[in-house]
């Protein structure tokens, strides 16, 4: 059974979070620390500022503007926006968001992909309006067995998936769990090992391998956490809003483009549909559920390389596992593309699927 939902966050919760914020109990910081140590204290309090005068009722309208609904798939609820393109040609198209991320991403570029696509855009189980997880085992699989369910309740026999971060595997297993349904997966993030040789390899993709290396070699320190102790980091971030607005505000700063122009209440959204949802703790458990390696895809693919990513796909690799019938470069963009550069993304995502339709 699908339902209509409607995010209505109790004021008594909006109450309590400005009280928390006027309460937090600063950490001191090094004089000098800038960035080496973590999230910098005076661009913490700048935004907590910001926060405690934060409009959230303009955001949770923002988003109630869009129809949304939930439905129940493998005993989870699952939370997500339907937008119907005035095309009767259009083309289903899954959009899947990633850590730290929400459906709030895909906001900006809701409206002129609807144009061209009928839009399904899911909360990750774990994440925002789909609540916490409720048993083991949701991976990037199951979470992409679930979506085939969506998508098939909704009446859709052939569609296209596309997605970044967490969004990228899950789009990948979507086109092996459906590939008779699945026409094609776009990606914006496409993280894959080292070649074992680098024979032959451009200089561009040389730097791209080192990059990965020392990627690998040195693992994040919140990667690490969320996929050994997702549980332990859940206590912080669900009981301290400043807390969280660190963990996720130092990734998010991190991650863009530093000539990206998003603004400050992007983040705070983000943040906030995190603590009004209790999710903070549960959205990391896929990480722990997640095993490594490349996910198969058996689908066409293509890719759109923003500059500022993570990490930079090697082509020659990614052309071994996939099959790659679009590769984008921008010289510009990071992690968010949705948010950074929404126009870039949404051209390439027509591009790659008006050959596929």
């Amino acid at each position: 059974m699908i339902e209509p939902f409607k995010l209505d966050v109790p004021q008594a919760d909006l109450d309590d979070l400005r009280d928390r914020l006027a309460r937090t109990r600063w950490p001191d910081e090094l004089p000098d620390a800038g960035r080496d140590y973590g999230f910098p204290l005076g661009r913490t309090r700048e935004l907590v500022a910001r926060w405690q005068a934060f409009d959230w009722r303009a955001q949770e309208a923002a988003l109630n503007a869009w129809p949304q609904f939930t439905t129940v798939v493998d005993g989870q609820r699952v939370h997500f926006l339907h937008v119907r393109s005035p095309r009767e040609d259009a083309l289903p198209l899954v959009l899947t968001h990633g850590w730290p991320g929400s459906v709030l991403d895909f906001l900006d570029v809701a409206e002129p992909l609807s144009r061209d696509f009928h839009l399904v855009i899911p909360s990750i189980p774990g994440s925002g309006p789909s609540g916490p997880t409720r048993d083991r085992g949701w991976d990037v699989d199951r979470v992409a067995r679930a979506w085939a369910v969506l998508m098939g309740r909704l009446g859709y026999r052939r569609y296209g998936a596309q997605g970044g971060d967490w969004g990228s595997g899950i789009s990948r297993a979507l086109g092996a769990v459906a590939p008779d349904e699945v026409v094609g997966v776009h990606l914006n993030y496409v993280p894959t090992p080292p070649p074992p040789s680098t024979d032959g390899l451009s200089d561009t993709d040389l730097d791209r391998v080192g990059r990965i290396r020392r990627f690998l070699a040195q693992r994040p320190g919140y990667q690490v956490m969320h996929a050994t102790r997702p549980q332990t980091v859940a206590y912080g971030l669900t009981d301290s809003p400043v807390g969280l607005l660190g963990w996720v505000g130092d990734k998010f700063t991190e991650w863009l483009d530093p000539a990206s122009d998003v603004d400050d209440d992007k983040l705070l959204a983000t943040v906030s549909l995190y603590w009004l949802t209790g999710t903070a703790g549960s959205a990391l458990r896929i990480t722990r559920e997640t095993a490594g390696g490349a996910t198969p895809c058996p689908v066409p693919v293509g890719v759109a390389v923003f500059a500022r990513d993570i990490i930079l796909p090697v082509r020659g690799v990614v052309e071994k596992l996939y099959d790659v019938r679009r590769w984008t470069e921008f010289d510009r963009g990071g992690h968010f593309p949705a948010l950074e550069t929404p126009e870039l993304l949404v051209e390439d995502v027509r591009a790659f699927f008006a050959d596929l339709r």
